[in-house]
């Protein structure tokens, strides 16, 4: 069986500054589009955006929602990093080095879309750590 995909679906409240945000700004393949909805590849992912009236609120932190990506190698995140910075985009917590020494430690960065969504990139120091090393507390921030 090949590898599925991951498909996820996003609130929105405009289709321009969304396109600003994920293609010119993240670098995302523009898919299907329509005055309601539009398909973006993020690395292979489909993630879905759907303009909603209803007020999209703020989180208190970056809990309960957010979504990301977490990369295998540290180049392809700090291009990434790179990328975000060049392009001006929202930065909801700047990057960060997690956990050093530890069998989780890892580096990640938050960004902001126009619309309060939080996205997390990250990048593990041990591939382990990315389904692994349950023997380890450490699951997030401390709340």
């Amino acid at each position: 069986m090949k590898n599925p995909i991951f498909h996820l679906a996003f609130p929105i409240g405009d289709i321009s500054q969304t396109k600003a945000f994920y293609v010119d700004g993240l670098g995302c393949e523009l898919g299907r589009e329509s005055r309601q909805a539009l398909i973006l590849n993020l690395y292979g992912h489909q993630i879905v955006a759907h303009v909603t009236q209803d007020e999209i609120p703020l989180q208190n932190g970056i809990y309960p929602r957010h979504f990301g990506l977490v990369f295998h190698e540290l180049g392809d995140w700090e291009i990434l990093l790179d990328r975000a910075k060049r392009n001006g985009l929202k930065f909801y917590q700047d990057p960060k080095h997690r956990f050093p020494g530890q069998p989780t430690e890892h580096q990640t960065f938050f960004l902001e879309d126009p619309f309060h969504n939080l996205l997390e990139f990250k990048y593990y120091h041990h591939p382990s750590a990315i389904f692994g090393e349950r023997e380890s507390a450490e699951v997030g921030e401390r709340v």
